[in-house]
């Protein structure tokens, strides 16, 4: 009878105890995870790829990682604002932990496409509209005018004044076509008015296009009516094309 009572106890002790030991094992396990993270997981090699106007150097140091420090006491995403911040033409960037010591760090990088006005100068940008830097005496990039950039500074957003801001709209849409059909190169200038943009294209056209009208459809047209007037009246033909009118995809007039 003693006996049975003995393992009754048992039994109820270890059903009261259970749940308790199977927390103690939890948090036992979770702080070693921990400290084998904290001791064993640290960074060895650091490889940075995709970049080619910032060095390595300059992508490790704006991330602020060095050798030495745990690939898991880092948050990521924090980092990679940070590097955003201190270089103005980096696009994007990922950063991932391959165990058990190295950190891959890959990142896209903006092009300058075009310069707007402003400040003391003109200030380069990307094709989503990102302030990169003071556009050099001899830069290539599209000559913009039409909006003045307000209080511009590396690495922000270009900020126009509200009457302006349809401009700025038409322009970044215009950019993004432009870069899907491969034709950026082909494009020296951009005038915009509150109604018109003027495109100076491969160096001898003026391309009058609506400032609300529909670009993919309007470049399309372009790439194909231009090599059409090549062959029939030449290469050397210089002029306007009018693609402001519904009724007329494109309309070319001599000079």
């Amino acid at each position: 009878m003693a006996r049975g009572r003995n393992n009754r106890k048992r039994r109820r002790n270890r059903r009261r105890f259970g749940p308790l030991f199977k927390l103690l094992c939890i948090l036992t396990a979770a702080v070693a995870l921990t400290f084998g993270a904290t001791v064993f997981f640290q960074v060895e090699t650091i490889v940075v790829s995709g970049n080619s106007r910032y060095t390595q150097e300059e992508i490790i140091a704006a991330v602020g990682v060095q050798v030495g420090d745990n690939l898991f006491r880092m948050n990521k995403f924090q980092r990679i604002e940070q590097a955003e911040e201190q270089l103005p033409y980096l696009e994007s960037m990922t950063i991932r932990r391959s165990l058990p010591s190295t950190l891959t760090i890959t990142v896209q990088e903006w092009e300058a496409v075009a310069q707007v006005p402003g400040g003391e100068g003109n200030w380069l940008i990307s094709v989503g509209g990102k302030l990169l830097e003071q556009a050099p005496q001899d830069s290539g990039a599209i000559a913009v005018t039409g909006l003045t950039a307000l209080a511009p500074q590396p690495g922000q957003q270009l900020a126009v004044s509200q009457e302006e801001t349809p401009r700025l709209e038409a322009l970044l849409k215009l950019l993004a076509v432009l870069e899907e059909q491969n034709m950026l190169s082909d494009v020296s200038a951009l005038e915009l008015t509150a109604t018109r943009i003027n495109m100076e294209y491969q160096g001898r056209f003026t391309v009058k296009l609506l400032l609300n009208g529909d670009f993919s459809y309007r470049m399309k047209v372009l790439l194909e009516v231009v090599p059409q007037l090549n062959q029939s009246m030449g290469e050397d033909v210089r002029g306007s094309w009018d693609m402001t009118q519904e009724e007329y995809p494109a309309v070319f007039s001599a000079e």
